[in-house]
C-alpha cells in the first residue's frame, strides 16, 4: 500500500473556501509536489505569475504542484498524470459544489488501472460556518458532504459568534462524529492535516472520541427523556460537547477484543454492504484476525469496499477490532449481531 499515491477528494460548498485551500496549494513553497484536478481553470483564478509551463489542460506551477481540469473522463486524466516524469507527492481532485463525492471517491476502488497505483487517501469537505445550518436544512448533497468526510474544514469561522460555531459544530457531529474537525478562516491550515491523512489509519477516531467506542452511545434505552428528540436520536453529554443525533443520519462503531474469523468476516460484510450499500455512505475498519500478525484495514463508499494488511501489530498495542459505520436509518441491531458472528 505504500508506493501507491495518496488521493485527496476534495468537496464543499460554493464559496465555502475550496479555492482558496487550492490557491494555497499551487502557490505556497511546502516543497511538495502535488497535482490538483479542479472543475474549472475560472474558478481556480490561477496567477499567470506562478505558471511556468502549460500544455493543453496541464498547468505546472514554480512550486513543483500541477493544476489540471476535469474536463473528460477522471480515470484518463489520472492515467496521464501517472505518465508524467516524477512521481507526485499526492493528487488532489476537487468536486463540484453540488456533487455528492461518492462517485470521485469510487473511482478509486473500482478501475483497476487507477487502483494499482492509487489509493483514496481522505475525503476533505470544506464548510461555511455562517451558511452551514441553512444548508443542511435545504440540501440533502450538503448532509451527504459532511457524513463523508474524513476531515472537515469549518470555514470563515470569523463570520460568526461563539454560539453560532457551537451550533453549527453540534450539527456536524450529529451528522459524523469521527471526522477530524478544524476550525479555520481563509482555509489557513497545515497541508498535512489535509493531505496525507491515512483515511485507513482509524487510530484518529480514539484520539477524537474514546467515548464514542466505548459503546456508551447504545445505552438510549435506559429511558432517558430527550424531550422532543426523536426516539433513538439520542443526544449525549461527552466533554462538555453535547452531541446531537442528526433525524436521517446516524454513525455507529464496533469493536472486539477477540480476533475474529476472515472466513466469516469477509462474506458478512459484502453481503451487508450489498443489501445496505445505498444507505450505508462509509465504513472503515482495523482488524485483527485469528492467526494473523498483521492489522487488516478497510474502507468503503457505498457498495464498494477495499482492502489491505497495513502493518504488522506492535508489540505493546492492544489487538482490537474496530468498525465505523455513518449512514442513513443504518439497522442498528442487525450489524451489531452480524458482527458478534464473526468472532473466532
Amino acid at each position: 500500500m505504500t508506493d501507491k499515491i495518496p488521493v485527496t477528494v476534495l468537496t464543499g460548498y460554493l464559496g465555502a473556501g475550496k479555492t482558496t485551500l487550492l490557491n494555497r496549494i499551487l502557490s505556497e513553497p511546502h516543497g511538495k509536489k502535488y497535482a490538483v484536478i479542479v472543475n474549472e481553470f475560472g474558478e481556480i483564478g490561477i496567477d499567470n505569475d506562478l505558471v511556468v509551463g502549460a500544455d493543453e489542460e496541464v498547468f505546472e506551477m514554480n512550486n513543483g504542484c500541477i493544476c489540471c481540469t476535469v474536463r473528460g473522463d477522471l480515470v484518463r486524466i489520472l492515467d496521464g498524470l501517472m505518465r508524467r516524469k516524477g512521481k507526485f507527492d499526492a493528487i488532489i481532485v476537487e468536486t463540484t459544489g453540488l456533487a455528492d463525492p461518492a462517485p470521485v471517491a469510487q473511482t478509486f476502488f473500482i478501475d483497476e488501472n487507477v487502483g494499482r497505483r492509487t489509493k483514496l487517501d481522505a475525503v476533505v469537505t470544506v464548510a461555511d460556518a455562517k451558511w452551514l445550518n441553512e444548508r443542511l436544512k435545504d440540501a440533502p448533497e450538503a448532509k451527504n458532504q459532511i457524513a463523508f468526510a474524513d476531515v472537515i474544514l469549518l470555514n470563515k469561522t470569523d463570520l460568526v459568534s461563539a454560539a453560532e460555531l457551537d451550533e453549527v459544530e453540534a450539527r456536524i457531529r450529529g451528522i459524523n462524529p469521527y471526522a477530524r474537525l478544524h476550525k479555520t478562516q481563509r482555509a489557513r491550515i497545515p497541508l498535512g492535516e489535509v493531505l496525507g491523512r491515512n483515511a485507513f489509519d482509524l487510530d484518529r477516531i480514539l484520539d477524537i472520541e474514546p467515548a464514542f467506542l466505548e459503546g456508551e452511545d447504545h445505552d438510549h434505552e435506559h429511558g432517558h427523556d430527550h424531550g422532543d428528540d426523536h426516539d433513538h436520536h439520542h443526544a449525549h453529554h461527552h466533554g462538555g460537547l453535547k452531541h446531537y443525533h442528526d433525524e436521517d443520519m446516524q454513525s455507529m462503531s464496533l469493536k472486539s477484543d477477540k480476533p475474529l474469523d476472515p472466513d466469516k468476516f469477509f462474506p458478512w460484510i459484502q453481503d451487508l454492504v450489498q443489501k445496505e450499500g445505498p444507505n450505508i455512505l462509509r465504513c472503515k475498519g482495523i482488524l485483527a484476525f485469528k492467526g494473523d500478525d498483521q492489522r487488516f484495514v478497510f474502507q468503503g463508499v457505498h457498495m464498494i469496499l477495499d482492502g489491505d494488511h497495513q502493518r504488522p501489530w506492535n508489540k505493546d498495542e492492544k489487538r482490537e477490532s474496530r468498525i465505523v459505520f455513518i449512514g442513513r436509518n443504518l439497522p442498528g441491531k442487525t450489524i451489531t449481531e452480524g458482527f458478534e458472528r464473526c468472532i473466532a
